[in-house]
């Protein structure tokens, strides 16, 4: 069985288990209703997303006991009528009860939304809070959130709403589809799905997605109107003390060129009794955010709540109209923070600023008035600094940098600081001897593969020193804080840790280190779980991360896997499989940066090329293909060139240790891995044997104003966008080529008529190649049908084009003879 979903209690000492259902459902539970309205795909009867999977059963678990819990050791929550399906699941704030969603997935019933139910963890019982169907869950976009230990703030069905009778399209149309623009500012934006069409779309579109919020109480059931004027509810997210709301809703006009994020939306500040107090923006709809990364939204973003204030907001705005070609200079202020106190701005006083940046601003993490750490980061030169600061001290106090560097540079990367939970139940930094220290807790990249980290960090003196690393032959990572249940402040020496340790042939498992002996002692370990193997045919598989050179001197690496029992030297090469999926750096050192361990535990999906293991092929797995654009250079001005460097480079390295034969080498990727496949084939049709294509984009000329990493558009860049898409050179492929697509992908850029436009085009230039459409499937395979039939077709397609091709060059030459 699928390894149950973990969710520890807020007083640390039980834990909420899951049961995950099947990975791969039939494909009769995506045969369901869907709409495609405005960037978002909706289930009309269930008024939430569209496929969405659910929870089969939960239990509560003593952290006394090891996971998964022996028959009788566990509490299961009982009362749940048999065929439903749990969502939405979370703990109260005291961690009496837990609150989730249930739908009926009998397929005898009729579809119909949500229902809220709650479960006391004393008990294990569980029971309806809102009856239905007076109260049925809207959870398109919001669901519910903790008004406090004993009240809820739920997301509900307009109870006006017929929900049988939604806008009705008339059969003959009342006139064409018109878009017109007359203003003479450049609206640009990338190739997003499922836009809204017309004036029924959006009715639609308003039907399903509007709600009223209601309160609830779990004591007494008592149900009280929040807002009862039915609009598209986006957000309600109460203050730490719970006496405040921010409330956030989307409201027309609607675009017909961007998706509902970009809509217009008011962000309104709200009592807990349900009173609209003042508005924080009504943002008008954002066409015009440029297309280059670091752009954003005007007015203010990201609104809050201060994590170590009881009801404080925040929230930053752009002082360059959102624009990161306008230069601000160095010092300038290219992103200001605002705060104010909920109660203060309630009465009418204003937000004041109280930190800004040259760079964009990326978050805030809180501790006091005297100590917070904020970011800001800049695409172009890859660069990101972390700043301390005292909030307290305004807008103009000095701000120190703790670290400014390249983000793409591994090596340098210090870690991340530790959280805590504080006593309104909300995370911030952990210090230790008044605010002297903190933890770092990193990946620990390095030459010699990931060792992640915890460090102690001097905030004085800037220096650090070394805790805990992962020792090989084991991978091992900490979690979140075990000893902050209580939200109070505990001393260094009585923390505790969540980790988890896992190996090439054992999976994570975890276990709760502490110290007592202090950190030059051996932590002490408590173990909590103890999982199968989830796939044990092929534990003892054979994993090596390899490490090699391209011609121009970058350093690459890949990992290899071979079959169990395979050795090169006694077996000789074997058929091999290459997936991969390029990424674009600012520099060659980075770009050659070692970022894998050969420790890692491989989870193998139900698509994965690892599933070939079993097949006896050798998978050369995520090869790196850095695309590199040094300085003032666009790394895919010369993409062609670097992506058929770094394949030759793989395939030489795999055929130098006797285990590939370099006429039996496969190429394949999913999406933009599956572009790299299209391009080696086209630009390098000698390398590969043949190729196989996943949900992938083939012509540049239908994402014209940018893709992946590149910026420019087509306008800008022509050269480059034509050199890039195999499309335009499908007369140059002759190897054989499997495309595989879901047929309503609904991934940016990728829509199925790439892979048809492009399977016409082999087609016509009497390519071996083939088209596969899984019905009802978007960007990734979900239904056990479809990856069963694509697992069909990729091993069809190897055997014929791959497999029977080890020593064909020798057997020729034989043949001459």
């Amino acid at each position: 069985p699928p390894t149950p979903m973990l969710s520890f209690s807020p007083c640390k000492t039980r834990v909420l288990q899951l049961l995950r259902p099947p990975s791969n459902p039939p494909l009769a539970d995506f045969v369901r209703k869907e709409l495609k309205l405005a960037g978002a795909r909706l289930d009309p009867n269930l008024r939430a997303p569209s496929k969405m999977s659910s929870y089969l059963g939960m239990s509560l678990v003593p952290l006394t006991e090891i996971l998964p819990p022996k028959p009788g050791t566990d509490m299961p929550i009982t009362g749940i009528p048999e065929g439903s399906g749990i969502n939405y699941a979370s703990w109260s704030p005291d961690g009496k009860h837990i609150a989730f969603y249930l739908r009926s997935t009998d397929a005898s019933k009729p579809d119909e939304p949500f229902s809220l139910w709650v479960a006391s963890t004393e008990t294990g019982e569980a029971r309806q809070l809102l009856e239905t169907p007076r109260y049925h869950m809207s959870a398109v976009f919001g669901t519910y959130s903790w008004l406090g230990p004993d009240e809820i703030l739920v997301s509900v069905v307009p109870r006006s709403l017929d929900h049988g009778s939604p806008p009705s399209r008339p059969d003959v149309p009342t006139g064409p589809l018109i878009q017109a623009s007359e203003n003479t500012s450049a609206k640009q934006s990338r190739t997003y799905p499922d836009l809204l069409r017309d004036e029924c779309d959006s009715q639609t579109f308003e039907h399903y997605t509007a709600s009223e919020l209601v309160a609830v109480r779990i004591s007494t059931g008592e149900v009280r109107d929040f807002a009862a004027e039915p609009k598209i509810y986006t957000r309600m997210s109460p203050s730490p003390d719970k006496n405040y709301v921010i409330v956030s809703y989307i409201e027309r006009p609607f675009s017909y060129a961007v998706p509902c994020g970009r809509f217009p939306k008011r962000v309104e500040l709200w009592s807990r009794e349900g009173k609209m107090l003042r508005e924080i923006c009504a943002l008008p709809v954002a066409e015009d955010i440029p297309i280059a990364f670091n752009s954003c939204r005007q007015g203010p973003r990201e609104v809050q709540w201060r994590d170590d204030k009881p009801a404080e907001l925040v929230w930053a705005e752009c002082q360059d109209g959102g624009d990161p070609k306008v230069d601000v200079g160095e010092g300038g202020k290219r992103d200001v923070v605002f705060r104010v106190g909920a109660e203060e701005f309630a009465s009418g006083a204003a937000a004041t600023p109280f930190f800004h940046t040259d760079l964009r601003f990326s978050g805030i993490l809180w501790c006091s008035d005297d100590l917070a750490f904020a970011w800001a980061s800049w695409w172009k030169t890859r660069r990101s600094v972390w700043y301390q600061f005292a909030p307290g001290a305004g807008a103009d106090a000095p701000k120190d940098v703790l670290f400014d560097r390249n983000y793409e540079d591994a090596y340098s990367d210090p870690g991340g600081p530790v959280t805590r939970k504080n006593e309104l139940r909300r995370s911030v930094l952990a210090t230790f001897e008044n605010d002297r220290y903190i933890l770092l807790e990193g990946e620990g990249y390095s030459p010699k593969g990931n060792h992640p980290f915890l460090d102690l960090f001097d905030l004085q003196t800037r220096t650090s020193r070394r805790i805990w690393e992962s020792k090989d032959p084991n991978y091992e990572s900490v979690g979140s804080f075990m000893c902050d249940g209580s939200g109070k402040e505990f001393a260094l020496e009585d923390a505790s840790f969540l980790l988890s340790r896992e190996n090439p042939n054992e999976p994570s498992q975890y276990s709760v280190i502490s110290w007592p002996e202090g950190f030059d002692a051996e932590p002490k370990e408590t173990l909590l779980s103890d999982f199968p193997h989830p796939h044990p045919d092929l534990k003892d598989l054979q994993k090596k991360v390899l490490r090699y050179k391209r011609e121009d001197g970058t350093d690459l690496t890949a990992t290899l896997y071979t079959p169990p029992g395979y050795d090169a030297e006694r077996d000789g090469p074997i058929p091999c499989l290459l997936w991969a999926y390029p990424r674009e750096f600012k520099s060659k050192e980075a770009a050659g940066q070692i970022r894998k361990s050969s420790f890692t535990f491989s989870y193998i999906g139900g698509t994965s090329p690892l599933l070939f293991l079993a097949e006896k092929y050798a998978i050369l797995d995520g090869p790196t293909f850095p695309i590199i654009g040094e300085g003032d250079e666009e790394p895919n001005d010369t993409y062609v060139k670097q992506l058929v460097s770094s394949a030759e480079a793989a395939i030489d390295k795999v055929v130098e240790l006797g285990v590939a034969d370099r006429n039996a080498v496969a190429v394949g990727g999913h999406s933009y891995g599956a572009f790299m496949t299209a391009n080696l084939l086209a630009h390098a049709p000698d390398l590969f044997c043949c190729g196989i294509a996943r949900s992938g984009a083939y012509n540049r000329t239908l994402t014209p104003f940018g893709f992946q990493a590149e910026e420019r558009t087509i306008w800008q860049a022509q050269d480059t966008y034509i050199q890039m898409s195999p499309y335009l050179f499908a007369d140059k492929i002759t190897k054989p080529l499997l495309l595989i697509h879901g047929d309503e992908d609904n991934n940016t850029g990728t829509s199925k008529i790439q892979s048809e436009r492009f399977y016409s085009a082999l087609k016509g230039h009497g390519v071996p190649s083939k088209l596969v459409l899984l019905p009802h499937e978007s960007h990734g395979y979900r239904a056990k049908e479809s990856v069963l039939h694509t697992l069909f077709e990729m091993e069809s397609w190897l055997a014929k084009f791959c497999r029977d091709r080890v020593g064909s060059q020798a057997k020729a030459e034989t043949a001459k003879l």
